[in-house]
């Protein structure tokens, strides 16, 4: 028996009273919890699901721009916010574009290859690094990101003050075999934005614009150029609006598809949200960071300093999106875990 146009409308009536209810409750508890001083440097919370909006919040704090100070901001859904490292996770969408118009190289292609000019670097180890290998952070090169973002010895500080910034980074020394340990960096994903650059002749920001965010309706952003003052910080230097980013989120949970286009396709995203690596308990993928747990993973998300955060529900479809000015602390993390865990899980509408 057919479900009756009543019954349907019941359905759609309960699920709307439902969403209502749901955020009513987060956007109250998360303004009482920031007045009274529990969500120190919280900007702003987006939760989206069907392309339904379920719960909204921006608050007011301090700001910058890829460090630069803006003082005090009254943040909301029109307001430009860093995305510092989620930038790596978009870059790697704009790959997976350009390799399906054949502008890159695949991922199996050796990465020195790529840059002839460096051929002077080349030796039997160097020469095993893949393009793949720049994807998952498993190049094998020394790289220490570990030291705060305000020290020159910092290795994507020094490689934006260098006076050639590939060179820095190919030249690296090589710690252990290409493939084998993962390790966190910001020269990784410059190599995929010059890639970018290189086949499509556009700048990186030119480029995302063109094959992502018009596509998207996306028209307001800001992608910083770096310390060279020639090319912009792939690794970092991106700015979105909070709607903008969970449009972004929205097209993943749509298998890649927005409005019957597909602006990246259902295979780089497979390839981008497989495991290659296990990293404190979570998985990563291409510059992506994954749930500990499912196949697909539960969930895909681009971490960014200061506690910035697009999180992809695989199964329910569900994106959340974070933004924080807690820049450079070294547990910028707990504020995003703990607003997930107590305030947007709790309740969330069954899909």
């Amino acid at each position: 028996m057919s479900m009756s146009f009543k019954s349907l409308a019941a359905i759609s009536a309960l699920l709307f009273s439902v969403q209502t209810s749901y955020a009513n409750d987060v956007e109250d508890q998360l303004q009482a919890a920031f007045d009274a001083g529990d969500l120190s440097g919280l900007h702003g919370v987006l939760v989206r699901r069907d392309g339904q909006t379920l719960a909204e919040g921006y608050f007011k704090g301090q700001d910058q721009r890829w460090g630069d100070p803006l003082g005090e901001r009254q943040f909301g859904p029109e307001e430009l916010h860093d995305l510092r490292s989620v930038s790596k996770s978009i870059v790697s969408l704009l790959y997976g574009i350009a390799l399906d118009r054949g502008l890159v190289p695949p991922p199996e292609a050796g990465l020195l290859a790529q840059f002839p000019e460096y051929a002077d670097l080349a030796d039997p180890q160097r020469n095993l690094i893949t393009i793949e290998h720049v994807l998952t952070m498993q190049m094998g090169l020394d790289w220490n990101e570990r030291l705060p973002y305000s020290d020159p010895k910092n290795s994507e500080i020094a490689m934006e003050l260098a006076e050639d910034k590939l060179r820095f980074i190919l030249s690296r020394p090589i710690v252990d075999a290409p493939g084998t340990k993962w390790t966190y960096s910001g020269g990784s994903t410059a190599l995929l934005g010059a890639l970018i650059s290189r086949g499509s002749g556009l700048t990186l920001d030119q480029f995302a614009k063109e094959a992502l965010f018009h596509p998207l309706g996306i028209t307001k952003c800001d992608w910083v150029i770096g310390l060279d003052g020639k090319t912009h910080a792939a690794a970092s230097g991106l700015r979105l609006t909070a709607p903008d980013l969970a449009r972004i989120g929205s097209m993943l949970a749509d298998k890649g598809q927005y409005r019957g286009q597909q602006i990246v396709s259902k295979n780089w995203i497979k390839r981008s949200f497989t495991a290659h690596a296990t990293v404190g308990g979570l998985r990563y993928g291409y510059q992506w960071w994954l749930a500990p747990m499912g196949t697909p993973p539960v969930w895909a998300a681009g971490f960014g300093n200061g506690g910035q955060r697009l999180t992809v529900g695989q199964k329910t479809g569900t994106v959340v999106v974070i933004q924080a000015g807690n820049y450079n602390k070294r547990d910028d993390w707990k504020l995003p875990v703990k607003i997930m865990e107590e305030f947007l899980i709790p309740g969330l509408p069954p899909k």
